[in-house]
């Protein structure tokens, strides 16, 4: 248990640079103000470092420049005052010429402002027992080049310097230059190289102070600009932030919200265009809404008051249909033809009573704990005459599915009568498939034919109201070209859907998906739930059903046999 605990700690963690990142991209992608923010800061920190780098070295080079010019000066003055000595010297024997370079260095070191020293004879001068010994300075011990003495034995006229890391009292190194030159002793004595150095801790100081105050300087500005631009980006931003919040809010229905008008720069015309759109829309949707509210109140109305007439004129058709076999032929199929299209009629007021409640948006849903599978079954056995006269077997799969769904009986009933009405109007006499499956959440039921089929362009618009794919086709069912419309209204009521797919020639499958209960259907939200069963059928190029899907005739309840999944 522990380790398992371990482990699940140490996965955390390692998840956790993963959905620091994930949020740094939600939040760079959703905000404006951060993005514009972030990147004026980062173009204006890039400005200035490359400003401040410029500034930097150029201030490092001009100040190592003039030390040096000052150093190779101070050391020329030096040396040219030495040498001027020497010259006037008459010193003969080792101990004259000892104190005459003693003398010679004290006089360096005043003019050339260092007490770093360093003299060694040339050695091509050979060995001469009056000459003086060498001198060497700590701090240049170990510091001077090979090349650098190379260089100035080779040209003993000129002047040389070389840059050093010269020992300080830390125990750490300084810059530092070395300058060396040649010379000549009395006496025959010869050539000798004298070395100076100079530390440059005092310029290394002033350059790191004007480099930490830049830097100091470059943070103060950056947070400077941050806060101005913060401060422009929102005054910017928060307009912007209000038109999109004003036009969630006039999408979401309020059509009385308005951007509130300040100035009369951009954002405040703006802000007027704005509220002018608005108000020409709320115009045009109150106009809208007012027409349909009087068309909605007159096919109400209309079909209220067509009842009361229909009702008499069914009543008599009645009469004259019940007496038919007394009439004349002719007359006889008048009657016939009366009494279908009263029935027609009475289905189509109907129909568009229903219509008229969805378009007020009156409908409630009488729910009930519902068995799809018994009730596609009581469907199929009302409509088997009709079937069996179309000449379409119709079959029931039913793998799974028959757990209740809570759902408005009434409703499906008359979407699953009005997908097989259809089914068997366009099947062509050949089977037809019912299937009822479920899932976790959702209940799936589907009707396939295997008649003609639709394009797609049919297909799409196969819910409109009152549309048919061939005008020239005469419905042999007599439905009032409303049913669709209405099954795809019931269903969209409970929150689920009805789909369709079709191929000319392979026929159509017609497909309702319904949430288990209220809790799936908050729990799926505006994305829907995922259906039990395929939309498109796995055997598209078929001219018939495959073995698997018949289940034996059509049964009574009593010897009907369901297995669930």
């Amino acid at each position: 248990m522990a380790a398992a605990d371990e482990s699940r700690a140490t996965g955390s963690w390692r998840e956790l640079p993963r959905r620091l990142w994930a949020g740094v991209r939600s939040t760079w992608r959703r905000s404006l103000q951060v993005r514009t923010v972030f990147i004026t800061i980062g173009l204006s920190t890039l400005a200035i470092l490359v400003i401040g780098l410029y500034i930097s070295f150029s201030v490092a080079s001009n100040l190592f420049q003039d030390q040096r010019s000052r150093v190779l000066a101070a050391s020329n003055n030096a040396t040219t005052a030495a040498q001027l000595i020497l010259d006037s010297s008459d010193a003969a024997d080792r101990g004259s010429l000892q104190l005459l370079m003693q003398a010679t260095l004290d006089t360096v070191t005043n003019i050339a402002g260092t007490d770093v020293v360093a003299i060694f004879r040339d050695p091509a001068a050979g060995a001469l027992s009056i000459a003086p010994p060498d001198q060497l300075s700590p701090d240049l011990a170990g510091v001077i080049s090979s090349d650098l003495r190379s260089q100035l034995q080779a040209h003993p006229e000129s002047q040389y310097w070389q840059s050093v890391a010269l020992e300080n009292a830390t125990g750490g190194t300084d810059p530092g230059i070395v300058v060396g030159s040649a010379l000549q002793f009395p006496a025959g004595v010869g050539r000798y190289e004298l070395y100076l150095g100079y530390n440059l801790a005092e310029a290394q100081q002033t350059l790191a102070f004007m480099q930490v105050t830049g830097t100091v300087g470059a943070i103060a500005l950056i947070a400077l600009l941050s806060a101005i631009t913060l401060v422009v980006v929102r005054g910017v931003i928060e307009p912007i932030r209000t038109t999109a919040s004003t036009s969630r809010r006039l999408a979401a229905g309020d059509l009385g919200v308005r951007i509130p008008e300040r100035g009369e720069d951009e954002l405040a015309s703006l802000a007027a265009s704005f509220n002018g759109m608005a108000d020409s829309l709320q115009a045009r949707i109150r106009e809208l809404a007012e027409l349909s509210v009087m068309q909605q109140r007159f096919v109400s109305d209309v079909s209220h008051e067509l009842r009361t007439p229909l009702t008499t004129i069914r009543l008599a058709g009645d009469v004259l249909y019940g007496q038919r076999e007394d009439f004349a032929g002719p007359t006889a199929r008048t009657v016939e033809l009366l009494h279908t299209q009263t029935e027609r009629f009475e289905r189509l007021l109907g129909d568009l009573l229903e219509i008229s409640r969805y378009d007020a948006g009156s409908v409630t849903l009488a729910t009930e704990p519902t068995n799809l599978v018994h009730l596609a079954g009581d469907v199929i056995e009302e409509m088997h005459g009709l079937a069996r006269e179309r000449g379409s077997e119709v079959r029931l799969e039913a793998p799974g599915g028959h757990l209740d769904a809570d759902v408005d009986p009434r409703r499906i009933r008359r979407i699953v009568t009005n997908l097989l009405g259809n089914a068997i109007e366009h099947g062509e006499g050949r089977p037809i498939v019912v299937a009822v499956d479920s899932n976790a959440t959702a209940v799936a039921l589907s009707v396939r034919d295997y008649g003609l089929g639709m394009t797609a362009e049919a297909a799409e618009r196969v819910f409109d109201r009152f549309w048919r794919a061939d005008p020239s086709r005469v419905r042999t069912i007599g439905g009032t070209g409303l049913g669709l419309a209405i099954s795809l209204e019931d269903a969209v009521a409970h929150e689920g859907r009805l789909d369709v797919w079709s191929h000319p020639g392979q026929g159509s499958v017609f497909r309702l998906t319904l949430p288990r209960s209220s809790k799936a259907r908050t729990e799926a939200g505006a994305a829907g739930v995922e259906s039990p069963l395929p939309l498109e059928p796995h055997d598209p190029e078929a001219s018939g059903p495959p073995p698997t899907a018949s289940v034996g005739a059509i049964l009574p309840d009593d010897e009907r046999e369901v297995h669930d999944a």
